[in-house]
């Protein structure tokens, strides 16, 4: 850890008001499937977060897959609620890397299989246990003990009281996308978990692995996934307005890196944000890192703390609501609204209530509603 004399030095005022303020930005973050075997894919940083996730990354027969998985788990598990496709791109992400490299047959079959390390204690693959054999090769291709198969990387014993044929063809095959994809739907879903609520859905995804850093590392691309979806629709916006909102918009997914970001793009951070979490070993952006980076696209140079980024170009008072924001307003937020000294956050307004927003340590870059972030304090005109 750097010491504080040098942080200071190094970093002048934006450090001083990091540390006294809290500036951009708070922080509010059994039966395993393949607990010893699941696949560390995509490009990492050390933050548990990886870069870049969009449906763009993901073989268009992968995400049929996915989203014929959510229409038909409430046939099996009428209770669930909430499932949606990016978490099952979130678990297939780091079981299987989607089965990129794999060929997918139209109806789902992928060839060649997707086979795991063999489960008999060799410390392979982190594989610490002896799983004796349960399906004689059936599913795994060997009898000699257990290994995990397919896209979501199952065990045979637990596709053998989830797997549900998904493609009409009267088979359950965990080397079926559809099959498989569905299989971990039901599986996620439990007895009806409520998959909105995000104490269940680390409980879901912990029941597939039983791994802290498993669960993060999911929940890192299912908060990509579900960025990457969302359209916020700049058909009337033009001009500088649309370069800034669309520069933003670029980095969604990008890891929050507490002190990252600069004119030029997404950068080491530095230590440490009010909860203790550090920003130098994760390649991103904070609040301001972000917003500094989206007006150099152009030509607009912009201080690096969110407290002092309200002091640029017409201030927008809260009192007048967030109704009186327009596209490509920067959108504050402060423990004392009304006291800009105060202020800890900065988003990008994007239109229909929803900001461009780097939020906090352990997510990434995404689409939030203004109202996502406590105390609004007004924004910023600049163009």
């Amino acid at each position: 850890m750097t010491p504080p004399g040098r942080r200071l030095r190094r970093w002048g005022c934006m450090v001083a008001l990091l540390m006294f303020t809290a500036v951009c930005c708070a922080a509010p973050v059994g039966n395993a499937i393949s607990a010893y075997v699941a696949l560390k894919t995509g490009a990492q940083e050390e933050g548990g977060i990886a870069e870049g996730g969009s449906a763009a990354d993901i073989p268009p027969r992968m995400l049929t897959a996915y989203k014929k998985a959510v229409q038909q788990v409430g046939k099996y598990v009428s209770k669930c609620q909430g499932m949606r496709w990016p978490i099952l791109a979130g678990i297939a992400k780091v079981e299987s890397n989607h089965a990129i490299g794999r060929n997918i047959a139209d109806n789902g079959d992928l060839r060649p299989k997707i086979y795991g390390v063999l489960l008999n204690g060799s410390g392979q693959g982190g594989n610490t246990t002896v799983f004796p054999d349960t399906d004689d090769g059936k599913w795994d291709g060997t009898a000699t003990g257990e290994r995990a198969v397919g896209p979501f990387q199952f065990l045979p014993s637990t596709w053998e009281s989830i797997g549900k044929d998904a493609n009409g063809d009267k088979t359950a095959d965990p080397h079926n996308a559809d099959d498989a994809a569905l299989g971990a739907a039901i599986y996620l879903c439990g007895n009806g978990r409520d998959l909105t609520k995000h104490s269940q859905l680390k409980a879901a995804i912990l029941q597939y692995n039983r791994s802290n850093a498993y669960v993060a590392n999911v929940l890192g691309w299912i908060d990509q996934y579900t960025a990457a979806a969302k359209d916020p629709g700049l058909k009337n916006v033009s001009g500088k307005v649309r370069t800034v909102t669309e520069a933003a918009l670029s980095q969604r997914g990008v890891p929050y890196s507490w002190g990252g970001g600069n004119a030029r793009g997404p950068s080491r951070g530095i230590c440490c944000s009010p909860s203790g979490k550090s920003g130098a070993s994760i390649k991103g952006f904070d609040c301001s890192g972000l917003t500094l980076y989206a007006y150099a696209k152009v030509g607009i140079s912009l201080p690096r703390t969110a407290a002092a980024q309200a002091g640029v170009g017409q201030r927008i008072p809260a009192s007048l609501g967030t109704g009186a924001l327009k596209p490509g307003d920067l959108v504050f937020y402060a423990y004392a609204p009304g006291r800009d000294s105060t202020i800890y956050h900065v988003g990008i307004y994007t239109g229909s209530g929803q900001m461009i927003n780097a939020a906090r340590p352990g997510t990434v870059i995404r689409l939030d509603s203004v109202n996502a972030m406590s105390g609004y304090a007004g924004g910023a005109r600049l163009l």
